[in-house]
C-alpha cells in the first residue's frame, strides 16, 4: 500500500537526460507501438477514467460510516480494512493512470487536469480517513492483535497494522489528526515556490563559448556544458552559472528555510526528539545509520582523493579544480545500441539473478511496459511506477547511449522489484519503502557493467565502462552524503533556532564542500563562489531522502559480491526473497534475508572494495597504454 496517506504515484530514481530532450524531434504519432507503454492495461480510454473517478469520488464519503464502529467487532474492523484498501487501491490506479498520460505529452492540458482531480481527491481521502490511525490505537495493541487472531481475514494485515501501532507515542486525537491531514496541502508551498522559481522565472544568463556557440545557462544546459572538454569553456559556465544563483540566495534561503519549518512543525506536533528522527520512523530506520554513513565517508574521504588525484593525472592538470570534476577522464567511446539491443544486454546482465527473473524481465519488454522514445513534450528522465494487480510500468527517454542502457537496467530493477513484491505479498504489504527500493536499481547497474568488463577487451571500452563507474560511486557514494551531512546541519540548526539564511547556508556548504575534495591540502582546489551550490539541489526539499542513494549503493555492492561469490545460489535466493516481500518486514530485516546488515559498515566497506578495485585496474590499463 502506498500509504494510508495517499500518495499519487511512486516516482523511482529519476535520470534526467539533457541530449534526450535535445533530440526530441519526432511526435507521439510517429513512434511504432512496441515502443509505447500500454495504458489500455489500466483503463480502456479516458471516458473509463472518468467513470472510475466519479465512483471514487462518490465512495470517499462513504469512509465516515466507519468512524466510530472499528472495535465494534472483528467482522466489522475488516469490513472497514477492506473497504479503505479497495477506495486506496482504485484512487492509486486513477492517479498512476493520469499522470502517465501527462508525462506522454506534457503540452496537453487534459490529463493535467486529470492529475489536478485526482491530487484533490487525495486531500479528501487522506481527510477522510484521518480518523483511522487514533481509532486504532485507542483500541489497543492487545485487541487488534485478537481481533487477527479470531478472523483470519484479517492476517494479510498484521504487518501493516503493526506499523500502526508502532506509532502510538506520534499520533494525535482523531480531530488533531484531519487538521494535520488538511494542512499538509501547506507543506508543499516552500518546494513549489523553489521549482516555479528555479524552472520558470530564474533568468538564467547567456555565454559564448570558445566555439562562438552563444548557449543559455539553465539547468539542463549547464550539466550539458559543465562537462565541456575545453577547460575555459567549463570556468566560465560554473563562474556564470553560480554567479546568476548568488544573486538570488536571499530568496532560496528563504524557500528552504520554509521547507525545513514544516519539518520542524511535522516534529514538534508528532513529538519527535528531532526532525531526522521523524523523516526515518516511517522505514523504522534508527537515526544511527544517517550517522554512521557520514562517519565512514569521512573515514574513507582518502579514497575519494585517490579517485581525484587519479582523474588529476589522466586530465593532465596541474592543479585539479571543481570545475573539472564533470569533464570526461577518458576517451568517449563509440557505444549505441537500439531498444531491442539494450534490452538484450540487460536481459543478459541480470542473468546471475536466475531464469525466472530473467524471464519475468523478457515479459515486461515484450508487453508494452516500457515506454521507450523521446518524444516532443514528454516528461524527461526515466522512472518505474506501477499499480496493484496490473503491472509496472517505464518512463524511458532512449536515444542508444549506452548510459540509457544502464538507465534501462537501473529502472527495470525498480520495475520487477514491484512486480514480484506485488505478486507475492497481499495489497496492505505488496510496496517497499524506498530504503530499499534503490538497492534493486543499482545491482542490476552493478550487474551490468561487470557484464559488459566480461566481453570487452578493449582497453579503451573498459576505461570508458571503468571511468563511468567510478564517477557514479563519487556522486552517490560520496556527494550525495554530503548532501545528507548539509541537510542533518541545517535541520539541527532550525532545531535550535538558528535562521536559515542564504549566506549561511552558503558557508555551512561551501565548507563541506573544501572538506570532501581536499581542497586545503591542494587536492581538489573549491572557488568560495561554489558554495551557492546549495541552492540547485532540489533534493533538500525531500526531506532526508538524498542518503538512501548512498546506502542502497553499499548495499546492492555487497549483494552483488555475494551473488559472484556464492556458488550455492543461497546469496541470489536470499535477495530475491527480499525482493518478494514488500513491506511484510521493515528495511532492515529485509536486507538481513539478503545478507546485508546496515547497522554496521561492512556494505559501505565493500563499496569502498570496488571503488578501490576499479581503480586499481583503470591504473593498470593506463600503465599498459
Amino acid at each position: 500500500m502506498k500509504s494510508i496517506l495517499w500518495t499519487l504515484v511512486i516516482i523511482a530514481m529519476s535520470t534526467m537526460n539533457p541530449l534526450a530532450q535535445a533530440v526530441r524531434a519526432a511526435e507521439r504519432a510517429q513512434v511504432p507501438e512496441k515502443y509505447k507503454w500500454n495504458t489500455t492495461d489500466l483503463y480502456p480510454d479516458e471516458a473509463a477514467w472518468k467513470k472510475a473517478k466519479d465512483d471514487i469520488a462518490a465512495r470517499i464519503p462513504a469512509l465516515a460510516a466507519f468512524q466510530g464502529k472499528l472495535g465494534a467487532s472483528a467482522d466489522a474492523f475488516h469490513s472497514a480494512l477492506s473497504f479503505l484498501m479497495a477506495l486506496d487501491l482504485d484512487l492509486t490506479r486513477l492517479g498512476t493512470y493520469a499522470s502517465m498520460r501527462s508525462d506522454e505529452d506534457t503540452r496537453v492540458s487534459g490529463p493535467r487536469e486529470m492529475k489536478s482531480i485526482t491530487e484533490d481527491l487525495g486531500v479528501k481521502f487522506a481527510a477522510a480517513v484521518s480518523f483511522l490511525r487514533p481509532e486504532i490505537l485507542a483500541l489497543g495493541e492487545a485487541k487488534v492483535k485478537g481481533f487477527i487472531k479470531t478472523d483470519q481475514r484479517l492476517e494479510p494485515y498484521a504487518p501493516w497494522l503493526d506499523d500502526i501501532l508502532r506509532y502510538a507515542p506520534h499520533t494525535m486525537s482523531a480531530p488533531e489528526e484531519k487538521v494535520s491531514a488538511e494542512a499538509a496541502i501547506m507543506a508543499e508551498g516552500a518546494s513549489n515556490a523553489y521549482n516555479t522559481f528555479t524552472n520558470a522565472d530564474l533568468p538564467y544568463p547567456e555565454v559564448t563559448l570558445k566555439s562562438a556557440e552563444k548557449v543559455r545557462l539553465d539547468a539542463s544546459a549547464y550539466t550539458k556544458y559543465r562537462a565541456a572538454a575545453d577547460r575555459d569553456d567549463r570556468l566560465l559556465v560554473f563562474k556564470t552559472f553560480w554567479s546568476r544563483y548568488k544573486e538570488f540566495e536571499r530568496t532560496l534561503g528563504a524557500t528552504l528555510d520554509a521547507n525545513v519549518k514544516t519539518h520542524i512543525f511535522n516534529k514538534n506536533v508528532r513529538k519527535f526528539g528531532s526532525c531526522l528522527e521523524a523523516a526515518l520512523f516511517n522505514s523504522n530506520v534508527p537515526t544511527t545509520v544517517y550517522t554512521q554513513l557520514i562517519k565512514d565517508v569521512h573515514a574513507n574521504l582518502p579514497t575519494l582523493h585517490r579517485y581525484l588525484k587519479l582523474r588529476q593525472k589522466m586530465m593532465g592538470v596541474d592543479q585539479l579544480r571543481y570545475e573539472d570534476l564533470y569533464a570526461p577522464i577518458v576517451k568517449k567511446v563509440e557505444l549505441n545500441y537500439t531498444p531491442e539491443q539494450a534490452m538484450d544486454l540487460v536481459e543478459k546482465a541480470v542473468a546471475p539473478l536466475g531464469p525466472a527473473y530473467t524471464a519475468d524481465l523478457k515479459k515486461s519488454y515484450e508487453s508494452r511496459w516500457v515506454d521507450f522514445m523521446p518524444t516532443q513534450g514528454k516528461r524527461s528522465g526515466a522512472y518505474s511506477t506501477g499499480v496493484f494487480g496490473v503491472h509496472p510500468y517505464q518512463l524511458q527517454n532512449f536515444t542508444g547511449l549506452y548510459e540509457e542502457v544502464s538507465t534501462l537496467a537501473h529502472e527495470s530493477g525498480h520495475s520487477i522489484h514491484t512486480y514480484l513484491s506485488d505478486k507475492n505479498q497481499p495489497y496492505p504489504t505488496h510496496d517497499y519503502k524506498i530504503f530499499v527500493a534503490e538497492v534493486a536499481s543499482t545491482l542490476n547497474e552493478n550487474l551490468l557493467l561487470h557484464h559488459m568488463l566480461k566481453q570487452t577487451k578493449d582497453k579503451d571500452t573498459r576505461l570508458f565502462l571503468l571511468g563511468s563507474y567510478l564517477d557514479g560511486l563519487r556522486t552517490t557514494l560520496f556527494r550525495q552524503t554530503l548532501f545528507a551531512e548539509f541537510e542533518l546541519k541545517i535541520h539541527e540548526m532550525a532545531e535550535k533556532g538558528e535562521p536559515l539564511v542564504g549566506e549561511k547556508l552558503t558557508e555551512l556548504y561551501r565548507g563541506l564542500v573544501k572538506e570532501y575534495y581536499g581542497d586545503a591540502a591542494g587536492v581538489c582546489k573549491v572557488d568560495d563562489l561554489y558554495g551557492v551550490e546549495w541552492a540547485y539541489i532540489p533534493h533538500f526539499y525531500y526531506n532526508f531522502y538524498v542518503y538512501q542513494y548512498a546506502t542502497s549503493i553499499t548495499a546492492s555492492a555487497q549483494i552483488a559480491a555475494n551473488i559472484r561469490g556464492d556458488k550455492t545460489a543461497k546469496s541470489r535466493d536470499g535477495y530475491l526473497k527480499m525482493l518478494s516481500s514488500g513491506s511484510s518486514k521493515y528495511p532492515l530485516d529485509l536486507l538481513k534475508d539478503a545478507g546485508v546488515d546496515m547497522l554496521g559498515s561492512g556494505p559501505f566497506n565493500a563499496a569502498i572494495k570496488e571503488m578501490n578495485a576499479t581503480m586499481d585496474e583503470m591504473e593498470k590499463l593506463l600503465a599498459q597504454k
